[in-house]
């Protein structure tokens, strides 16, 4: 009888999983032959910005009144940050930095709407963007305040005004902690987007985003393309195509003020991470870079102990983040090396069972935009997070969308992370549409790195199918799907081992989805990844 019932219940699960799978594939029936889904040529490969004129992005406040309202998680549950401007930039030949000792940081918050009985306080700055050459106009910010609120309770829905009391306060808005870490304590949807902008189609994104009702968002870099303008409003698809002769790469910073003004709608309710990319390198004056990145966005910085804007690591529930910096030296022998190497280790998997990466431009694409352009990062950092464990990588750069199979060093590999590159958020720069693996695409490996990252690691393959090689002649068994449309993605983590991954394209239904696969853990196939697999058909 207990045999029988035994059989039965087996039965039932291999059913029940049975049923799961028909409808959505998991990694576990990987590795995918690759797929290429064409580019609709009625898609607008090119988008085309929000004026200053959209109402969207203009000032809607008065005097010191606080504006770009935003949330920013801390390192764990109990901590977020808040963050907002008070006053307007100024942008010419002969600007004037307001002072920001003139005006405080406060923020009062509490579980009840009223009365909001605690108050934090923090710090505030001014950043200037500063042009050394004759024509080109200046820019300093509105007051930039920072402050971090403690002492919180997790999946708790806290309410919160921010500014000056003796001045003006902003109106009321709200967010939600995340869950306690533990293996069975996820945020229920995680926003993933990249190479944003602010475009009719970067709209479409968010809205559709918003629709979706994540818990949290990571911004993979490049956010509002304030470099694709001159300092004085004139902007273009390709900065070095239309303005080849100007003294240094210009920006037009109130672009970031009017991305602020249109994203705070849902980052004012919902966290939102960011990584830096390259079109954050915003090179001023005495050779200062990513100032506005560096300024404007609050980082778990100190509390992940990196000390650093452009790499920090958080938890989000069951979830350990740890977001890289590819224009920071990343080297061995570099601080951000040695800063991983301690994140890593003290990583416990019986709490935060779930390892996530992200950075900027990918180690793995088949597309010949940015095609190996940052080799030497995937050589000197791939093997570190390969012994870690580390389950998905998400990167943005190249302008479309793409998902691999396991892979580590260009190998399949069972135990290696899911890349998935989300640069399709919808800028003004042309979507990449071409494929290095297409007749005559192959770009001259001498082309492919990046100046500002510098080195020159790209050489061709020396095993595997493109051996002797710099370029696949087919698509790449690495790449498991490619798609060249504007879009989002929601990662759901259901338990300690199943994961859904879901890609919305912009032009579909809101609820259609583009791209679907379960992320399965298997820490009993790879050593590095304590625990047990378990079926989430079995953990409903």
């Amino acid at each position: 009888m207990a045999s029988t019932l035994c059989r039965l219940i087996g039965v039932l699960i291999l059913v029940n999983f049975a049923a799961v799978h028909a409808r959505i594939p998991t990694t576990l029936d990987g590795p995918f032959p690759p797929v290429t889904v064409p580019f609709d040529q009625s898609l607008r490969g090119k988008a085309v910005d929000l004026p200053d004129t959209d109402p969207r992005v203009r000032r809607r406040v008065k005097g010191f009144e606080p504006e770009q309202i935003s949330v920013a998680l801390s390192f764990s549950f109990d901590s977020v940050w808040i963050s907002w401007i008070t006053g307007e930039f100024q942008i010419g030949y002969y600007i004037k930095p307001l002072n920001p000792k003139t005006v405080s940081s406060v923020v009062r918050y509490g579980t009840l709407r009223y009365p909001l009985s605690h108050k934090a306080t923090g710090d505030s700055i001014v950043y200037n963007q500063l042009y050394p050459f004759q024509g080109l106009q200046n820019y300093t910010s509105g007051i930039i305040h920072h402050v971090r609120l403690t002492g919180l309770k997790p999946s708790t829905r806290y309410y919160y005004r921010c500014g000056d009391p003796a001045i003006a306060m902003s109106n009321i808005y709200s967010f939600t902690t995340m869950p306690v870490s533990g293996p069975r304590s996820y945020p229920s949807k995680i926003g993933i987007i990249g190479d944003l902008g602010l475009t009719y189609n970067s709209t479409t994104t968010i809205n559709h985003l918003i629709s979706n009702k994540p818990d949290l968002m990571l911004l993979v870099g490049d956010i509002t393309y304030a470099n694709q303008y001159l300092t004085n409003g004139t902007g273009s698809d390709c900065y070095s195509c239309s303005f080849p002769q100007t003294p240094i790469h210009e920006t037009y910073q109130p672009r970031w003020d009017y991305w602020g003004r249109f994203m705070q709608n849902l980052v004012s309710k919902v966290p939102m991470m960011v990584i830096e990319g390259n079109h954050e390198i915003e090179e001023q004056a005495e050779g200062k870079k990513f100032v506005a990145y560096s300024s404007r966005f609050a980082f778990p910085s100190s509390e992940s102990r990196s000390g650093s804007t452009f790499y920090y690591s958080y938890n989000a529930g069951g979830i350990h983040f740890i977001m890289l910096g590819a224009y920071a030296a990343y080297n061995k022998s570099a601080h951000q090396y040695k800063w991983l190497e301690r994140d890593l280790a003290e990583v416990d998997r019986s709490i935060t069972p779930w390892l996530i990466a992200a950075w900027h431009p990918p180690w793995y694409s088949s597309y010949k935009a940015h095609y190996r352009e940052v080799e030497c990062m995937r050589q000197e950092m791939e093997e570190l997070l390969y012994s870690y464990g580390v389950d998905i990588v998400f990167t943005g750069h190249v302008h479309a969308y793409e998902r691999s199979n396991r892979v580590y060093n260009y190998t399949l590999d069972p135990c290696g992370p899911v890349h998935i590159m989300v640069g399709d958020g919808g800028n003004r720069e042309k979507m990449a549409i071409e494929h290095a693996d297409a007749p005559g695409n192959c770009p001259e490996p001498s082309t492919t790195p990046d100046k500002f990252m510098g080195g020159f690691c790209a050489t061709n393959f020396t095993f595997g199918p493109a051996a002797g090689k710099f370029c696949w002649d087919r698509q790449p068994d690495f790449s498991a799907f490619r798609e060249s449309s504007f879009g989002h993605g929601i990662l759901e983590v259901k338990n300690e081992t199943w994961a859904l991954w879901t890609w919305y394209r912009n032009q579909d239904a809101r609820y259609k989805s583009g791209d679907q696969i379960y992320i399965v853990r298997q820490p009993d196939k790879c050593p590095n990844l304590p625990g047990k697999t378990k079926l989430w058909s079995a953990a409903r």
